[in-house]
Order: C-alpha cells, then structure tokens, then sequence
C-alpha cells in the first residue's frame, strides 16, 4: 500500500442503518416529514440522516448532521426528528444525536433533491 492509499480497515464514516427492522421505512417516512426551512427538500432526501439504528425493544437511534454547522436551527432540527418519529407505533424511544464528521456534501442529496433544487 502507497502513502496515498485510504485505509483498507476501520469503522465506516457512517454507520450502517438498521434497514431490515420492521420500523425502519416508517421512521425514513417521518424523516421525510421534516425540512430545513431554507431549502425546500426534507432532511431525509438532502442526505442530513446519515444513520437509523433501531434495537429489539424498538428504541431509534438517529444520527444526523446539518448543511452547515452554524445553521440558525442548529439546536431545533434534532427536537423536529424525534417529535416526527415519537408517534409512530410501537416507538419506545427517540434518540437523536447532531455529528459533524463526515461534513455533509452535496453528494449524498438524493436525484429527487438536486432534481427539486435545480442541480440535475
């Protein structure tokens, strides 16, 4: 291995998402229900939900980042994702943690965000 090569081992930047677990498209929905108040997309589509772990007793764990760490609703976003996901039934617990490593990039947008904010 060269000098320039990433490492071949570690833990991914982002963790794998509980995607087999019953609740897991009902909680990606409610993601969906959530914006950013200055761009017309929801979070979910914009790539800011980086993880959806979901335990045998159906607690969620969300782990998110922002567009920009001094976005004015900063301290707001996660309250919005766990009041989203608190209703769904059989949810015992919402926790959402704010991460800033990867930094967000245009790249993890879905097609259907650049196709709504202009960038396809």
């Amino acid at each position: 291995m060269n000098e320039t090569s990433p490492p071949l081992e570690g833990a991914p930047l982002i963790a794998p998402s509980s995607t087999d677990h019953p609740l897991y498209e009902q909680a990606v929905e409610a993601c969906r229900s959530v914006y950013d108040p200055e761009i017309p997309v929801n979070i979910y589509d914009l790539g800011l939900i980086y993880t959806i772990e979901i335990d045998d007793e159906n607690a969620v764990r969300v782990i998110m980042t922002l567009t920009a760490p001094g976005c004015p609703v900063a301290g707001e976003m996660p309250g919005w994702v766990a009041d989203a996901i608190e209703p769904l039934p059989g949810v015992k617990q919402v926790d959402v943690e704010m991460v800033f490593e990867p930094p967000w990039g245009m790249d993890m947008m879905s097609d259907e965000a650049r196709l709504e904010l202009g960038f396809m």
